[in-house]
Order: C-alpha cells, then structure tokens, then sequence
C-alpha cells in the first residue's frame, strides 16, 4: 500500500496521535491526504449526507450552566436562531428516504459570538473511532465502483475487519435505526466535547437531542409500504407540519464528566463507538422548528456544517474521530461551495466577520483599507485573550497505535438486551436480510461471531436466520478478545 505519491503506508488504521490519548497531529500527511482525496470525490454533490432535508427555527436555554461553559448562547433568557439539516448518508440526491441508514442531524447555532454548528446523527455512537478510516467505510458502504449498486458483500467485507462496529451495526439494523419520520427520532453530537468555563475550567459532555414528539420508527415489513406511498415521507412530514403550526420540538441534554472520571471507564471514554453508560443527564435548552425555507437550494442545499465551527466555551475533544472531522467538514464545504461559503446567506454568521481573510472566488466582503495583516500599529482586528484556547497537558510520544480499551463488543450486548422481545426479532430479521446477501463465508462467519461475542442469544438467532453453522459461530466468537 502506498500513498498517492507512491511513498509506502506504515500504517493504515490509526492516525498518528501525542501519545495514547493526545489530539492527532497534523503532520500525519497519510491521514490528511486520505481526507483530503475523499472530499473531492464527488462535484457539486455531497459525498455523504447528499439526501437532506433543512428548516429554521430557535434554540431557547432553560438552565444556567455558566459553572461549565461561558458560550452565552447557554444564556437564559436568550434566543438562537438556528437552522437544521436532517439527512440520510450513503444514497444520492434524490434517493429514497426510507434507507437503513443514520440520518444526519446537523444544527447551526447563528450565535452572538459566532456560529457553533453541532453535527451529528440520530444514533448516539458510530461505526469506526479513528477518522484515517473513514473513507474506506464510506466506500464500502456505497455503490460498488464497478456496478453502481450498494453491495452488502462490500461493507460487510470492511465491517469484518472493523469489530469496533459492531455496537453501532446493533443499533442501525434495530428499529431505532429506522425513524418513521424526522421529527419522531433523536439527535446526539456523539463525540465528547470539551465545555470551559469563565474560570478556564473544563468538563468532558456528550450532546443529545430528545424529541418531544416521541420516538416511533417503522418496523422491517413495513418499510416497502412507506417507500411505495412516498419515498419523500419524511420532507413532506416535516414540512407539512410546520406549515401547519404544529412545530416540532427537542430538548438538549448533556451529560457531563470531569476530566479525572475518563479513566474510570472499562474503555476508553473518547471513544466514539461508545455511549456513557450511567451519567445522568441534564436538560439545558429546546429547539423549536418553525419555518420551511423559501429555497431548497439556497438554504439546504448549500447549507454547509462543521465540527470545527465552536464558539468560546465549547471546544474539542481528543477524541480521534472527531479530531479528523475538524478538518475535513470545512475543507469538504470549501471545496463544494468556494472559500466565500460562510458569505452564502444560510452560513453567514449573525455578527460582522473582522479579519484578514480576502478575495477567492465569488467574494462579496466588501473589504476596504490595505490593512488585510496583523500584526498592525493600524489594526482593527483585535485579539481577545478571554477566549484563548484551554491548556491541554500531553504525554509520551507521537505514536500510530489503536486505543488500548477497545471493548468491542460489550456495549452491543447490552444494547441487544435491552430490546423488548419485538424489538429483538426485528432486529435478527432486518441484519440477517442484508447478511444473507453476503456470499463471501469467511466475512459472514467473522460477522456472526462478533454478534454472538456481543451477546450469545443474538448470534445464536442471526446464525440459525442466515442458516449458519452455529458450531463454527461459537468458536469464532471465543478466539476474539474484547
């Protein structure tokens, strides 16, 4: 394996980090030209998330958590405009809504210091927990490159080799992985983040959007009657709704960690293949969706998000995932839409932009002076030493190694058990539908033995639904190690 420019890869499942729990460094070039190739993939479409549906409405803060984070956008009292964008990931534009695919759940806060865009999914945890193998899951997962048709034989074929997803696969192919509509599902930031306060104090929180309408999903023999009746359900649900005044809700919780209780975790708690298990959480806020844009292009289409667009007092994480996606959801938006895309009308910030930034395609500043540097004796962009970044200690060395508390397989089980009966035949008939496809046997059997590693009843049910030799399901299953 070589990179583009033929230079031999050392390693390509782990981004190079300082030390075993430090932000990944920019001087990994394999990591950065794998992003870097896989944001350009696709013209003007987007690579992932291309089916989407977008609306405006207001965040309204119910609770005072200055003691975590001086964001005022947590503010009492005030009122955040927002935009939201709902999706679905592999499939085009276009394409039918009722997939077996997360949906995207992307807000932009249009704040009083700046847009903070909180861009997640509706399930709270992923497939993969290091950003360097992100494009291969993306490939794997979408239409082959040869026939143009998703292929289950292809992303099993990475799944196999990936265990780190079997939680996240437990919950796609159950009914929560199926939403009946936008407004019926939930929304999480899944990455940790990292809130700071006046002080420079810092807490470790995971977001999440509750629906107020409730959760309702579709269940296995019912997607085909959806898809037949309306393959847009969910756009003219949510847009049909609002129009009608009946305007969806979710409240934000988090749930918060101090920087000491990371450890205290059987994995690693920056892990984004894992949930928080019994850390309460706390409701901060709730969003309200009140208006369907006048122009799908104009707000949905170029609407463009980032992880990296955080005001002070909401920062990153170390975790690896999200450390990747820093830089390539920017970098993917500057490539589809031009250097000047936080000037489009639906990114624009709600405060004037002051800096030295200029020119570029389609540029609209309206710049004036030959003062575009800084340092300047005549300078009117100005720092401000309040919102420094927080410190971050580091140790050991730059290293390319995987997170030593994996825990692949321990939080599928749970989730496995926590289904009721329904929910769990479900779940065996939606993953042994898509497992039955897959022709390759070894790739089969590595994925049924995941399942029964996670949970013995699970695999031992998938194995009998995809006429499996349970015998060889189980030893499998007893050479992993979790």
């Amino acid at each position: 394996m070589t990179s583009d420019a033929g230079i031999p890869v050392g390693d390509n499942q782990n981004s190079q980090t300082a030390g075993p729990d430090g932000p990944t460094l920019l001087q990994d070039s394999r990591l950065i030209e794998k992003l870097q190739r896989f944001n350009r993939e696709r013209i003007p479409e987007r690579v992932v998330h291309a089916r989407g549906t977008g609306a405006f409405g207001v965040f309204e803060p119910s609770a005072d958590i200055s003691a975590l984070s001086k964001a005022k956008v947590f503010t009492p009292g005030t009122s955040t405009p927002v935009f939201v964008r709902f999706s679905t990931v592999m499939n085009y534009r276009g394409s039918p809504e009722q997939a077996r695919d997360p949906r995207g759940f992307a807000t932009k806060f249009y704040t009083q210091e700046g847009n903070w865009d909180l861009v997640g999914n509706n399930l709270p945890i992923f497939f993969i927990r290091d950003a360097i193998k992100f494009p291969d899951f993306v490939h794997a997962n979408k239409p082959s490159a040869v026939t143009g048709v998703q292929d289950a034989n292809l992303a099993f074929d990475f799944f196999a080799h990936s265990p780190e997803s079997t939680a996240m696969l437990t919950r796609l192919y159950s009914n929560e992985g199926m939403p009946d509509n936008y407004r019926h599902m939930d929304g999480f930031g899944v990455h940790a983040f990292k809130m700071v306060n006046a002080q420079g104090q810092v807490h470790y929180v995971k977001f999440h959007w509750k629906s107020q309408q409730g959760l309702h999903s579709l269940r296995p023999h019912e997607v085909s009657a959806s898809l037949a009746a309306d393959w847009n359900h969910y756009t003219n649900d949510l847009y049909g709704n609002i129009k009608s005044g009946n305007h969806p809700k979710w409240d934000l919780y988090i749930q918060v960690l101090n920087p000491e209780d990371l450890v205290k975790f059987d994995f690693n708690a920056l892990d984004d293949t894992k949930i928080w298990p019994d850390v309460p959480e706390r409701k901060i806020g709730t969003m309200t969706l009140n208006r369907v844009p006048d122009n799908y292009f104009e707000s949905t289409e170029e609407s463009a998000f980032a992880p990296s667009r955080m005001v002070p007092g909401i920062e990153a994480s170390e975790d690896r995932m999200l450390q990747g996606r820093l830089f390539a959801y920017a970098d993917t938006q500057i490539y589809r839409l031009g250097a000047n895309y936080l000037s489009i009308p639906v990114n624009k910030p709600a405060v004037p932009v002051n800096n030295g930034d200029q020119d570029g395609a389609m540029s609209i500043s309206g710049r004036k002076g030959d003062i575009n540097f800084e340092p300047s004796s005549r300078a009117t962009a100005l720092e401000d030493h309040s919102v420094k970044l927080v410190r971050t200690p580091l140790s050991g060395t730059t290293q390319q190694q995987a997170i030593k508390k994996t825990r692949n397989f321990v939080q599928a089980g749970e989730y496995y058990r926590s289904l009721s009966a329904q929910d769990k035949s479900d779940l065996i008939v939606a993953l042994s539908a898509d497992l039955n496809h897959v022709t390759d046997e070894a790739n089969k059997y590595t994925m049924l033995s995941h399942f029964y590693k996670a949970d013995a009843d699970y695999g031992t049910r998938l194995a009998k639904a995809t006429h499996a030799d349970l015998g060889r399901v189980k030893s499998g299953a007893e050479q992993l190690v979790d």
